[in-house]
């Protein structure tokens, strides 16, 4: 992988992207985690990141995954009267598809964001999340073959 590749590269597009309306209830929320698992749902008004909203989140204001049965009824309650825009975060570290890998890199590193969504013209095209980046490390084949390691099982 070449760090001053740019983003485009990696980030999933927003053909694949699932995503979420400020005003849809959590339980639409619930629904997409328990389908999916990836942990970062960007809310969009029009195309426009307006927020995003975390597994971890989620599951903190629902009280933890523990919590969910003890009082199935009134959890369900908070599922369906409670919008997204309550728990989004709404303040966003946001990437264009042209910047550089090694730009989220740093993002990542110094504000400690799990997810970027990608920007272009006012849009989301794409979000990036550090996995896009460990899994294209991952499939990288070394230069020298000898280093590549061999299961003689």
């Amino acid at each position: 992988m070449n760090i001053f590749a740019p983003i485009s590269s990696l980030m999933t597009d927003h053909k694949h992207l699932v995503t979420l309306a400020p005003e849809e209830s959590l339980a639409k929320v619930k629904e997409i985690f328990d389908a999916h698992k990836f942990h970062h749902i960007p809310v969009v008004h029009f195309r426009e990141i307006v927020g995003i909203v975390s597994r971890t989140d989620f599951e903190f204001f629902m009280g933890g995954s523990s919590h969910y049965e003890e009082d199935k009824y009134v959890n369900e309650l908070r599922l369906e009267r409670t919008q997204v825009k309550e728990i989004m975060v709404k303040r966003l570290g946001k990437v264009a598809p042209d910047d550089r890998i090694n730009v989220a890199l740093e993002i990542f590193l110094i504000n400690r964001f799990h997810a970027l969504p990608v920007v272009e013209d006012g849009e989301l095209v794409g979000i990036l999340t550090p996995y896009d980046i460990m899994n294209a490390l991952s499939k990288q084949i070394p230069a020298d073959s000898s280093l590549v390691y061999e299961n003689k099982d």
